[in-house]
């Protein structure tokens, strides 16, 4: 139950975070500049977060309640890969075919190349 909790509470906090970074950033442009920067961004923190933690040691303890409270509850709440689908659905039913696939290709390949940046950095910081 207390994984749980820490699950939630950490859902909770990101949730907010994506709100606010979403309302702050997305305006009339067409191309959905708040999902594109939580889910990229998200993808940094994910990788650097989780390679901190497999070179600190078992997912135990202290690191296994970071990672469900900041991995899984933060960042899964920060990140919205559905609002990436439903984006990617309205921009090609839109008639907006090329900026919908760029989208959301783009999205994933951004998002990959970012968790990889996050784990270079973290496996550089952390030796």
């Amino acid at each position: 139950m207390r994984a749980f909790a820490v699950v939630v509470a950490g859902g909770a906090a990101g949730t907010l975070g994506r709100h606010g970074v979403s309302s702050w950033l997305d305006s009339t442009h067409l191309f959905p500049t708040g999902t594109f920067v939580v889910n990229v961004t998200g993808s940094f923190v994910l990788g650097a977060l989780l390679a901190a933690l497999v070179v600190r040691g078992d997912d135990t303890g202290d690191r296994r309640t970071l990672r469900l409270l900041l991995g899984t509850g933060f960042l899964g709440g920060y990140t919205t890969y559905s609002a990436l689908a439903v984006e990617t659905d309205t921009l090609l039913r839109g008639d907006h075919v090329a900026l919908g696939l760029t989208y959301a290709v783009g999205s994933v390949l951004a998002g990959l190349v970012a968790a990889a940046a996050g784990i270079a950095a973290a496996r550089a910081v952390t030796r």
